[in-house]
């Protein structure tokens, strides 16, 4: 069978109305076994090692990554949701105003359907997993297709959807474009994509054909502001930590420094002991870190060294790494400084363990840079100054922000996750996910009495005034 009438005929099995209704009819009992099912299998020491493997052999990720990275955030996720889904399944009442005397208001939450899930290669288990377990909460079916960039996690997800569900209610389609191209073509009723603007932007044409909702979690050039009030070496770690996780694949990865300039020195200084320290304390050398992962793939690596040459080129001084591997996809923590907005480096997203550092005199030289760019998935703040954190989140736009702290915008299920425009469209996390794969059907219900007759024809003439005591009311 070909791939097209495979997906046809996967999509036709899982858009089914009975189906559909049945799944949106279903108890929170019965979505919380599906979801727990999730859980069990990844607590399972053979499959754990199984997706760790797969993890280890796209990214080489090591098993204490891939626990605190990619199972850690799904564990817990699944958690919240068994904790809180018949709550949030419960009817909603809201007030009515008083010209709807007589009526009682709520809204109901039922499942939009068929929900395809396209993944991302950076955390391939985490950010693929995560959407579906919302997805099922709320009732519907799902289609994944997860990236073929991480192909080997890719095949793991593939053999652990067939070990727990029917694929009627949710199934992988494994490849790359042609397949992810025939399954835009379809109509479906909500599409969650994890990945880059630019394909974001493709997913966002192929969904407005068929009216499709859509969620987007992209990306953009996070900037992390230092302005030296803080401990530098406190703050230095962070900063190396944030960027070098998983090789600076990482949507919410810190884009490129802003220092004062009266701390760039001592930020720089802090930057290359936090490197050393964390991937080079036996002194072997940062590529021979069993911690420290690998570009996912040749064309990725070859993008990532082109803006670091290109930098160089125009004059950027490397003041920490710059050694590349290509044979290995193996491109060292690099911390740039003398950089320029003409730096290809200053232009489009890293997504890479390259760091560059501008240094600023003003807060307002910081808002004038930052306000020249996209709005960001992320924006961190790193300052002990109410006066300084009050005047840049009241002067910028982000999808999330921390302060003295990074790459936590997407940890609090309490709070909306996603971007703004270029970096994201939708919010998820917690309940905002939930609502976002639920239609929220609003519902009046007469309960007593009929209002409306006052404005039934032939219209009384003292009806002007009527209205006239409603509104003082």
């Amino acid at each position: 069978m070909s791939t097209t009438k495979e997906i046809k005929r996967i999509y036709e099995l899982q858009s089914d109305p009975k189906n559909v209704l049945s799944l949106r009819n279903s108890s929170h009992q019965d979505r919380i076994a599906k979801i727990k099912s999730i859980y069990n299998y990844i607590l399972h020491e053979g499959n754990h090692r199984t997706i760790a493997e797969a993890l280890y052999k796209d990214l080489r990720k090591s098993n204490e990554e891939v626990i605190t990275t990619e199972m850690t955030p799904v564990i817990l996720t699944i958690k919240e949701v068994c904790k809180k889904l018949k709550q949030w399944m419960k009817d909603e009442h809201v007030p009515s105003p008083i010209t709807m005397v007589g009526m009682s208001s709520f809204i109901k939450y039922e499942s939009k359907g068929n929900i395809l899930i396209i993944g991302p290669w950076n955390y391939p288990f985490q950010l693929t997993i995560y959407p579906l377990v919302y997805a099922i909460a709320a009732g519907n079916t799902a289609i994944i297709k997860p990236s073929e960039f991480s192909s080997h996690t890719a095949k793991a997800l593939n053999i652990m959807i067939k070990a727990l569900f029917d694929e009627n209610e949710v199934a992988v389609i494994e490849g790359g474009v042609p397949e992810a191209t025939e399954l835009l073509k379809l109509p479906f009723n909500h599409i969650h994509f994890t990945g880059s603007p630019k394909v974001g932007k493709i997913i966002m044409e192929a969904a407005a054909k068929n009216l499709t909702a859509v969620t987007l979690e992209l990306g953009g050039k996070s900037p992390v502001i230092i302005d030296g009030t803080t401990n530098i070496n406190s703050t230095a770690e962070k900063v190396c930590w944030g960027k070098t996780l998983n090789s600076g694949q990482t949507c919410i990865a810190p884009d490129f420094a802003i220092v004062h300039e009266w701390a760039h020195q001592k930020f720089v200084e802090g930057f290359k002991i936090a490197c050393e320290k964390f991937y080079n304390a036996e002194n072997k050398g940062i590529d021979q870190s069993n911690d420290y992962g690998r570009i996912i793939n040749d064309s990725n690596f070859d993008r990532v060294n082109e803006l670091l040459e290109d930098a160089k080129e125009k004059g950027a001084k490397i003041e920490f790494g710059g050694k590349v591997e290509k044979g290995d996809k193996y491109i060292q923590p690099t911390l740039l400084t003398n950089v320029n907005k003409n730096m290809k480096v200053m232009q489009d997203e890293i997504f890479g363990p390259i760091l560059p550092v501008i240094t600023y005199k003003n807060k307002e030289e910081v808002v004038e840079l930052l306000n020249t760019y996209p709005s960001p998935l992320a924006l961190y703040i790193m300052s002990n100054k109410k006066e300084a954190i009050d005047y840049f989140l009241n002067n910028t736009v982000a999808g999330g922000t921390c302060i003295n702290e990074l790459m936590l915008t997407s940890v609090n299920p309490h709070l909306p996750f996603g971007g703004v425009n270029n970096s994201g469209v939708g919010k998820t996390g917690g309940k905002h996910s939930f609502m976002d794969f639920s239609n929220q059907r609003g519902v009046i219900k007469r309960k007593f009495g009929n209002s409306l007759k006052l404005i039934y024809p032939p219209f009384n003439k003292n009806i002007f005034k009527y209205f006239q005591k409603v509104i003082k009311i």
